[in-house]
């Protein structure tokens, strides 16, 4: 959602272009292009914006949770569509209701838009058009609901919550109010009254005057106002009467110059309302400010576009919460959690979100995203750009009792390997290669099935960037267990090379080729590996029986004491550090790893999160 492609344009670019060429929101000017003087790019873009046509676009999440996978798509488009077309992009927090925003939150969704690459700081993103807060409005907005009582176009209500909702009427039968007709006067004394904390919660709220018999429910006088004595993150206890959503949103769009105001698709039959309060405010409004009410407020456009779904996979924020505070996940930012910071601190990197995003493309259709491609899009990423590296992640000592026939018993020969096949550029690194070193215990089977060609006895194998071995022996514990391979190795096989023929011709040859780390505790590390899956065991998490936590995967985490090579044990020091500070790499034949943010904590060692597996394992299980 960030660069213009030869793919078709979407829906939102064709309405912004036919706008564009219409002069709809007229241009930048010096007051609101950003600042010329700026540093760098900042300013540059500000100069080149002057007198072209304005596009300005938001992203307004309400901070009561962490934002989530789902969200990704709105804040690429938004800030992709203002980059495109050279204009400005907000991040706005819609913090209206205290009873459930935190400043945790606040600091968490900032830190995730940033990490996607949305800077919305004017003073060090091209495109930044500011941080704002819907409470930083609240004395505007409380001005325009006592203009609209004035206008008869609201009053204040005295029916319950409960009993508003009875009284919503039928598609067949109006709604009432038995205060709908209160007196203006009446009605301002009222809502002064709810401001300066004289009723309790639910005593009484302030609705717009508008169709109680309307077939869309969202226009039967909804509610504008609400009395809530709870203390805001932002005001403290200033307030005590909080505006809805559907007051609030159009007219934050409108105090920051939005032009289009892009939303999902469940705020289309909202619309309405949108530009109902904008309208109602403007009536008796001028151009010029000399009508009975002042100057006309600006009036965004509202866009609905399908939001982003996935199987396997829930993004309510209500199932979310419930999930960290039942301690079904460790914290929002579990790497299982399908939250920005869950699935960063798994190891998914932001152009892999932006890919996707690319992919799925900008419709009007609500669909469901097989996960995979999530996954998919992650594994095609870091395959270009993670480094490889070998670790064994359930150790069996292999033993090579030829090897002091070359040398010594404890010599160490340092192994060429190549960080990275999709880049020549990356090189390679030594890798110690010893007497005694540490297989999977899945490469070895002492009775091997039919095409099984990994290590099993008398059979031979390569060892990746090392040498050729052959079974000659195992040796187990008194439970049967096996402790030991042992295995004799052919000299001419350095770095994994074919021998040469034998005198007569033949030339021998070998289908497996299997990972390894040192068993010297000089030469390798140990850690822990957190191996994380999909968080639910169902396609649609709940649709068996209504509740999502019986379709959780019991085996979403396997803990494991790997042995790695010793490049990891700095964690990768050498390499150049990736631009959201998170180490990656993937495990030769196991999939991509990241290091853990706890890695070096309390207890000192090295901890690792699968990001994904090589291979998607779950279609196979599927089919059986």
């Amino acid at each position: 959602m960030s660069e213009p492609s030869d793919r078709p344009r979407h829906f939102i670019q064709q309405i912004i272009d036919a706008d564009n060429a219409s002069g709809k929101w007229g241009v930048w000017t010096e007051r609101d292009a950003g600042d010329p003087d700026a540093p760098g790019a900042v300013g540059e873009q500000a100069r080149a914006r002057l007198g072209k046509p304005r596009v300005h676009t938001r992203f307004p999440p309400e901070p009561n949770g962490y934002l989530h996978i789902g969200h990704a798509k709105s804040i690429l488009l938004n800030y992709g569509l203002a980059k495109e077309f050279g204009g400005r992009f907000n991040l706005r927090f819609d913090d209206t209701n205290p009873a459930k925003e935190e400043q945790e939150f606040v600091d968490a969704i900032i830190r995730d838009v940033k990490w996607l690459g949305a800077d919305f700081d004017p003073k060090t993103g091209p495109y930044g058009g500011g941080l704002f807060f819907a409470s930083n409005y609240f004395d505007t907005m409380y001005a325009y609901a006592i203009e609209l009582i004035r206008k008869a176009k609201a009053y204040v209500c005295e029916l319950s919550p409960d009993e508003v909702s009875k009284r919503r009427g039928t598609p067949t039968t109006p709604g009432t109010s038995p205060f709908r007709d209160r007196p203006a006067s009446e009605s301002e004394r009222l809502i002064a009254e709810m401001k300066e904390g004289k009723h309790p919660n639910g005593a009484m709220s302030v609705r717009a005057r508008i169709d109680m018999g309307s077939p869309n429910f969202n226009l039967r006088d909804p509610v504008l106002y609400r009395i809530v004595h709870e203390a805001h993150h932002n005001t403290g206890t200033k307030w005590c009467i909080y505006p809805m959503y559907d007051w609030a949103h159009g007219f934050e769009d409108s105090l920051e110059g939005i032009t289009h105001s892009i939303c999902t698709l469940e705020f289309e039959n909202h619309r309405p309302l949108y530009d109902w309060f904008i309208n109602s405010v403007n009536e008796g409004r001028t151009e010029d400010g000399s009508g009975a009410w002042g100057k006309r407020i600006h009036h965004p456009q509202q866009i609905e576009f399908a939001k982003l779904l996935f199987t396997y996979i829930i993004l309510s924020k209500r199932n979310l919460r419930r999930m960290v505070e039942e301690g079904m996940v460790t914290g929002w930012d579990d790497p299982r959690m399908p939250t920005l910071s869950g699935i960063r601190r798994r190891g998914y990197t932001r152009e892999a979100l932006q890919a996707l995003t690319e992919d799925v493309g900008v419709t009007k259709f609500d669909s469901v995203i097989d996960v995979l491609r999530l996954e998919n899009a992650c594994r095609e990423h870091l395959n270009k750009v993670a480094p490889r590296r070998m670790a064994v992640l359930d150790p069996v000592k292999l033993v090579i009792t030829n090897w002091s026939d070359g040398g010594a018993s404890d010599r160490v020969e340092w192994m060429d390997a190549v960080n990275n096949p999709e880049d020549e550029s990356k090189g390679t690194r030594k890798i110690p290669f010893t007497r005694e070193l540490f297989i999977e215990r899945e490469d070895f089977m002492e009775e091997p099935p039919k095409k099984f060609f990994r290590l099993a006895p008398g059979a031979e194998v390569r060892l990746r960037y090392g040498y050729w071995v052959r079974c000659t022996a195992v040796k187990k514990d008194e439970s049967g267990r096996i402790e030991e391979i042992h295995c004799t190795y052919d000299p001419l096989t350095r770095g994994g090379d074919n021998p040469p023929p034998a005198p007569d011709g033949t030339v021998r040859k070998v289908k497996g080729t299997i990972h390894w780390v040192s068993a010297d505790p000089r030469h390798s590390v140990h850690a822990e590996v957190r191996l994380y899956d999909r968080l639910f065991a169902t396609e649609e998490p709940g649709k068996r029986t209504g509740n999502f936590v019986d379709d959780l995967n019991p085996n979403s985490l396997t803990v494991v004491n790997a042995v790695l090579e010793p490049a990891l044990g700095g964690a990768g020091d050498d390499e150049p550090r990736w631009e959201d500070g998170i180490r990656r790499f993937q495990f030769e034949r196991h999939g991509y790893f990241c290091l853990d943010k706890d890695s070096g904590g309390t207890s000192g060692g090295l901890l690792f999160n699968r990001t994904v597996p090589l291979k998607d394992s779950w279609g196979k299980e599927s089919k059986g």
